[in-house]
Formats: structure tokens, C-alpha cells, sequence
């Protein structure tokens, strides 16, 4: 019999993309394989969902947050899951969860220790506790807050005493995602510092070996959305027809969360650095949308004025796959990308794609499938302009990117992700001591007075 996993985080919002896709599939394949799977995100307000016979999403009330995006709501402790009475307490409870993962580092994570210790209790086996990384936590404070050597200090600390001792287990999206944790198992015990000491103290970590308890489950593509077959001379001069663009123009398409951990402010500096050289004329349609939307137009107009068209968010999936086959390159700006669906669809699309050589994208891009190079402007601008130079070795990567792309269906991925699911849940069962804590709750004393003399 098929385990019952409850899956939790922040991140599920109509306007997030590729993490809402990847949490869809998986309800998508938890009918395919008839397995009771639950997720529970903030919402509006608080109801229910039902998705087929086996897939559920709790939606729970929840506030907008006060930093970063404002367009997601964010699930607290002391609204959400501290208290006796809280609405994420009762759906587990409901639930009877034997595996409960969450897709999150901030506000949620702490919900892990709680349940490890006995203080959130929830049911009356402790459920496998698995830690979902879709993004890592030293790209996203290096975006949001600062680069400098305090905050990676910083983010080092919380992933290696914090963060990994919290869980059971660790599952990412990537090796570039895994990377992070595998640093924090590889530096073995927590540190020396007053925050590691609490830490050691309140956690106590498994003591199953780190190195074993990390799994990379790569993303996937819809290959049926996403197709050549959509590719259509008509469909291009109506793309063209409602924008305002001539038909003889380079169609150039960003598609993506316009927010500072997609490093999108490169844009506007590819495009100024493509328009220098009046080879071609290169227009940019960017489709998405999110905090740094009207810095980025500002940019746009004062770098390449009237070249850019801004499409905002499209919810349609077939609206989007019909733009990503019928335009002429893909430009994705971000180094440090956990994966990337939205390329990955873009090659699927037959669309050529122009990436930075290093972080998620390459998963699966290679200079036989993509045209990589370094993330700066003059840099991407000759990487594009090399996509239009040889129309042979464009058909070859174009190619070979179709057929990397089959690789990677949402049908394989989510079986993958079941199977690990299993053995996640085969392992803790079979060796609980290794897992489980020695020390009761009420054992670890959280006074004040004992914290301020850690």
C-alpha cells in the first residue's frame, strides 16, 4: 500500500510558474499512480480543492508578505501551525500524514523540529521528515538583501546547524540545489557559535550518515504543450500583427518572474548591447511579471527604448507555448537558476536558447544543445547573435535540444519522485533510532535566562 504524503509551502501562487507547475504534476501523477497526496498553501481564504480521487490543496488564510514579493501570501507559525487549534495542525491530524515534506526554508521549516521533538504532535507514529529545496537559500539572500561575506557567513550557518539537522531527509530540484546542503553534511558537526550550541541542543540531528540523506529529483517538461509542431507562419505575423512589431524583426522572448533573483536587470543591457550593432533588428517580449516589473520598463525605455513589449503574466499554457514556438530565441539571464522549467520548455518548443554557463540550467543545457556563455551583457549579445550566424549548427543544437528535452516528461519525473518518496519512507521505518530523537521535549530547556547563557 502506497505511502499518504502531505506536501507544504509558500510558494504556490497563480503567478510563481515553475514551482506551481512542478506541485500541479505532482498531484497530476498522485492519480496516476492512485496515491493520496496533500498540499496545503496559503490562500485568500480558507477551502478545499479536490484534484481527481487522490489529490487534495488545503488552501489556508493567510496574509500577503511584508517583504520581498508582495504577491505571495505567506503561512506563520503563530497563525498557522504553533498553536493547538491551528488550521495546519488539524488537516495533519486529519491527515494522518506518514511522510510530510516542506518546500520552504523561512517561516515553515520550523514545523520540522517541532513535529521531531514531540511539541507539535500530530499523529501517533512520527512521520517521515522531508525537506523539499526548490531554490537555494544563499542565491535568494544574495539577491534580496546582500552578496557580502556576513550574509553568506550567515546563510552557511542557518543551512548547516539549522536547516539540515531539521529533517530526515533532503530532496532537490538539482545538483546545483543539492550543492548547498551536500557543503552543510560534508562540514560534519554543527559550529562553535552560540546559535550552533542552541541549535545542537533543541534539534539533535539523525544519525544517519548526511551524504545519505540527500536526493536530487530533476523537473520536467510537458512535451505535448511544448512542441515545434506549434510553429506556424501565421501565428507568428498575428504575434507580430498585435504587438506592434514588424514581421521582419529577430523575436528575442524572456518568460519569467520579473523579480532580482532572476538576475533580470541583464536585460535591458543584452538588448542595449544588440541594438549597438544595427545588423538586425532585435525586439525583446518579455511574459511574466512581479516586483521589479516598472524598474525593469524604466530601464528598458532608457536603454532600448521601443524594443521591448511587455506581455505581463500568462496564465494560459498554450498561450505561452504558442509564444515560445513561433519567436526566435530565448534569452534567460539567470546564473544561479535552481533548475529551469521555462528553458527547458523553451527547447522543447524547438526555440533556441541563449543561458549562462553555470547554476540548475546545466541540468540538461550543453554547448551541443544551447549557446552558453558568461552572464554579461557583450557576453549574451554574442551568444544571440551566434544563433542567427550559422543556420546549420542552429538546426544541429536545435535538434539535439528537442531530443534532451524528451528526456525530461513530468510523467518520468513524478515517478522518480514517488519511487524516492517510497524509499525515504523504507529507510526511516527500518532504521527509526537512527532517525529519531533521544531527548523528550520537555527535556531541552528553551527558557530565556538558558539561551542568553548558551
Amino acid at each position: 500500500m502506497s505511502i499518504r504524503s502531505v506536501h507544504l509551502t509558500n510558494y504556490y501562487h497563480k503567478d510563481s510558474g515553475g514551482i506551481s507547475t512542478a506541485y500541479n504534476k505532482l498531484l497530476e501523477g498522485a492519480n496516476r499512480h492512485r496515491r493520496y497526496v496533500r498540499l496545503i498553501v496559503p490562500g485568500e481564504e480558507s477551502r478545499i480543492e479536490e484534484v481527481g480521487e487522490f489529490g487534495r490543496i488545503y488552501y489556508v488564510k493567510a496574509g500577503y508578505s511584508p517583504v520581498f514579493d508582495k504577491r505571495y501570501r505567506i503561512l506563520l507559525p503563530w497563525k498557522t501551525y504553533i498553536f493547538d487549534q491551528s488550521p495546519i495542525k488539524r488537516i495533519l491530524r486529519e491527515e494522518k500524514a506518514e511522510l510530510i515534506e516542506i518546500g520552504e526554508k523561512y517561516t515553515l521549516s520550523l514545523m520540522a523540529g517541532l513535529i521531531r521533538k514531540g511539541i507539535m504532535n500530530v499523529s501517533a507514529e512520527r512521520p517521515v521528515l522531508v525537506h523539499y529545496s526548490c531554490e537555494r537559500m544563499d542565491d535568494n539572500i544574495s539577491a534580496f538583501i546582500s552578496a557580502g561575506r556576513v550574509c553568506k557567513r550567515l546563510t552557511r550557518g542557518i543551512i548547516r546547524n539549522y536547516i539540515f539537522p531539521m529533517f530526515d531527509f533532503h530532496l532537490t530540484n538539482s545538483d546545483y540545489t543539492a550543492a548547498e546542503l551536500r557543503e552543510a553534511a560534508a562540514a560534519g558537526k554543527p559550529g562553535k557559535g552560540r546559535f550552533s550550541r542552541i541549535c545542537s541542543q533543541v534539534l539533535k540531528a539523525p544519525k544517519s550518515p548526511a551524504e545519505d540523506r540527500i536526493f536530487v529529483n530533476q523537473c520536467g517538461v510537458d512535451i505535448n504543450t511544448f512542441t515545434p509542431a506549434r510553429k506556424s507562419p501565421e501565428k507568428r505575423a498575428e504575434i507580430c500583427r498585435k504587438n506592434g512589431i514588424p514581421e521582419s524583426a529577430v523575436l528575442l522572448l524572456y518568460a519569467g518572474r520579473i523579480s532580482p533573483e532572476k538576475n533580470v536587470g541583464l536585460l535591458p543591457k543584452i538588448l542595449r548591447e544588440l541594438c549597438a550593432v544595427k545588423d538586425r533588428d532585435y525586439r525583446l517580449m518579455v511574459a511574466g511579471d512581479g516586483p521589479q516589473r516598472v524598474r525593469l520598463e524604466k530601464e528598458f525605455e532608457a536603454l532600448a527604448p521601443g524594443k521591448v513589449v511587455m506581455l505581463g503574466h500568462l496564465n494560459d499554457p498554450n498561450q505561452l507555448a504558442d509564444l515560445f514556438a513561433n519567436c526566435d530565441a530565448f534569452v534567460h539571464p539567470n546564473p544561479r537558476e535552481p533548475f529551469g522549467i521555462t528553458p527547458l520548455e523553451a527547447m522543447a518548443s524547438g526555440l533556441p536558447i541563449s543561458a549562462p554557463n553555470s547554476g540548475g540550467v546545466l541540468s540538461y543545457a550543453t554547448g551541443r544543445n544551447a549557446w552558453l556563455c558568461n552572464a554579461d551583457a557583450k557576453s549574451f549579445a554574442a551568444a544571440i547573435r551566434d544563433i542567427f550566424h550559422n543556420g546549420a549548427e542552429r538546426n544541429l543544437r536545435i535538434e539535439n535540444a528537442l531530443q534532451t528535452a524528451r528526456k525530461y516528461d513530468w510523467e518520468t519525473s513524478t515517478a522518480r519522485l514517488f519511487a524516492l518518496y517510497d524509499r525515504m519512507f523504507e529507510e526511516f521505518t527500518l532504521n527509526k533510532a537512527a532517525f529519531n530523537c533521544k531527548s523528550a521535549a520537555t527535556e531541552i530547556d528553551l527558557s530565556e535566562e538558558s539561551i542568553s547563557h548558551a
